[in-house]
């Protein structure tokens, strides 16, 4: 069945390519403006999509040759792979571009990747140690525990855990679990409420945000079991963030216990409501404190204060504020609380107006990594047009560092798709994918090509989306899920760090109706179908639309 509606559209859409650009006449004025949206995501999309595959092209001539790893930054640094930097923020991007762009690089290399890392570098169990390639093996002769677990929450935060948001069940989620596993076989750390594994604010943010989507891709009681321990332990105890810390940082290496227990919170508040509700006044009086203390006039973020005091102890302004946003809004969602959302939309307006061009982390391009991402997710809950143009301008700035001579390093990286030569440039193309996917509203191509140009406009419950080749092409378009609840069971999508936002997504179990805008002809297709993917033939140099819409 499913080879009979490919071959029906392949047919529509051979003689719809031929005669697009002749016939655009036929379309409404809404459909004409809709399509040309969709044709500007189209270029939009691939220039970012060339971008990261330059930055992985060039990051793997740099790999060491015998291992085929990357070293964790360019220079000082060439000599190792650790699972905190190069594992964390850069591989797991290079693998993910490779998923959109070149399945046989994805297939290969990267898996080769995985596979070489958990061999040469799992220590003590499946925690993974600092590799140096220079002495073909361990960079040092006793490992630290602490440090394998700093190391592997940040592996799994910042790269698996969004890789399997994505690809669902794969060995980079296999990977992910065994890990998670013996963070928490050999944590070492006795409190009131059991073991956890380590008094570091970052790493137990990470391991709440972890354990509570894990929870639900799992369905295991022990991920939440592990994750109440660190809530009783910072909301229950004399570890709250608010009442008992002396500097609290509301941006990265350390906002993360925000988000980290607002997303145990929501998880709560279906899996157990009596215990959601013992948090409900120390998750307030932390939000509200925040509120209170840790915004500048604009209603960002600052680097870090004394919530007790209220004094700032760091000047300027946190790049991550949606990393922290995510909280409120998530708690907004789950009790309704309008301060919550009224703080979302107030950073998201403001950024328009002040934020343009700002240099978040001395003019690196991993402050606008950041800072795009969290709008760019909170935007998919409240599409401001303001925010909406900020993203537009913000990306530009960014992109516009892989090529520029005021980088750092810029000499020795000119003409490279390298951005700044370190493990944060992994950050770049992490930002740039999730707004690819808003540029194609979720849909991908297999194979990509970078001559083949396709975005998307949402509409109404549906889409609208246009494609063309520079040359032939035959292929495969694959429309996106509800990830959330497809990959990780999770019952709402609440925001979260390092998702990738869903835009339009289609349900396995209804029916869709595909348009050819030019002359109306339709063939209707179960969301089965589209998520597998439909066959395509695009013609050299004309254009394609289609309006995609559930019945």
């Amino acid at each position: 069945m499913r080879n009979y509606f490919a071959i029906c559209l392949t047919l529509i859409l051979t003689v719809s390519c031929s005669r697009l650009s002749q016939n655009q006449g036929h379309l409404s004025k809404m459909d004409s403006l809709a399509l040309e949206q969709a044709e500007i995501n189209g270029l939009l999309a691939n220039e970012g999509l060339q971008r990261c595959q330059r930055f992985v092209t060039d990051w793997l001539a740099e790999a060491d040759s015998t291992t085929g790893l990357i070293p964790r930054n360019l220079g000082e640094s060439l000599d190792i792979w650790n699972a905190q930097d190069a594992a964390a923020d850069n591989y797991p991007f290079m693998v993910l571009t490779t998923a959109l762009t070149d399945s046989s690089l994805f297939r290969g290399r990267m898996l080769d990747m995985l596979h070489t890392e958990t061999r040469l570098t799992s220590r003590l169990g499946n925690l993974p140690d600092t590799y140096s390639f220079r002495k073909k093996g361990f960079d040092t002769q006793e490992y630290d525990l602490f440090k394998l677990l700093f190391g592997a929450s940040e592996y799994i935060k910042d790269g698996l855990l969004p890789l399997t948001e994505w690809l669902g069940p794969s060995p980079w989620s296999e990977r992910m679990i065994a890990i998670l596993d013996d963070i928490w076989k050999y944590a070492p750390i006795e409190t009131a409420h059991g073991n956890i594994p380590s008094p570091n604010v970052e790493l137990n943010g990470e391991m709440l945000q972890v354990l509570s989507r894990v929870y639900w891709m799992t369905g295991e009681g022990k991920y939440l079991e592990w994750a109440t321990r660190l809530g009783d332990y910072y909301l229950l105890g004399d570890q709250h963030p608010t009442r008992d810390f002396e500097i609290l940082r509301l941006r990265d290496h350390g906002c993360e216990i925000v988000s980290g227990l607002c997303e145990l919170y929501a998880t709560l508040s279906l899996a157990d409501p009596e215990k959601k509700e013992t948090y409900r006044p120390h998750i307030n009086e932390m939000l509200n404190r925040i509120l209170a203390v840790g915004r500048n006039e604009d209603g960002l973020f600052y680097n870090a204060v004394d919530p007790k005091s209220g004094a700032v102890k760091w000047e300027g302004t946190a790049d991550n504020f949606g990393y922290t946003l995510n909280g409120f809004y998530t708690v907004f969602q789950i009790d309704s609380v309008e301060a919550y959302r009224e703080a979302t939309v107030k950073a998201l307006e403001i950024l328009d107006q002040k934020y343009r061009n700002y240099d978040w982390e001395n003019g690196s391009s991993d402050g606008y990594a950041d800072a795009i991402e969290g709008a760019l997710n909170l935007y998919a809950r409240e599409p401001l047009l303001s925010t909406r143009g900020w993203i537009e301008s913000e990306i530009q700035v960014m992109w516009s560092l892989q090529d520029s001579s005021h980088r750092k390093n810029a000499q020795k990286w000119k003409g490279s798709g390298i951005i700044e030569g370190w493990h944060g440039d992994g950050n770049f193309a992490r930002t740039t994918i999730m707004y690819c996917l808003w540029k194609t509203q979720g849909t991908t191509i297999q194979p990509w090509r970078p001559d083949i140009k396709f975005g998307a406009v949402d509409d109404d419950d549906g889409v609208i989306l246009s494609l063309k080749a520079d040359t032939d092409w035959k292929g495969i378009l694959r429309f996106d899920a509800p990830r959330h609840r497809a990959i990780m069971k999770m019952p709402a999508d609440w925001p979260r760090i390092n998702q990738f936002p869903e835009w339009f997504t289609v349900n396995t179990n209804e029916t869709y109706e595909v348009k050819d805008l030019t002359y109306g002809s339709t063939t209707n297709y179960t969301g089965k179908q589209l998520l597998e993917g439909i066959e395509l033939a695009l013609k050299k140099g004309t254009a394609y639309a289609i309006r995609v819409s559930p019945i």
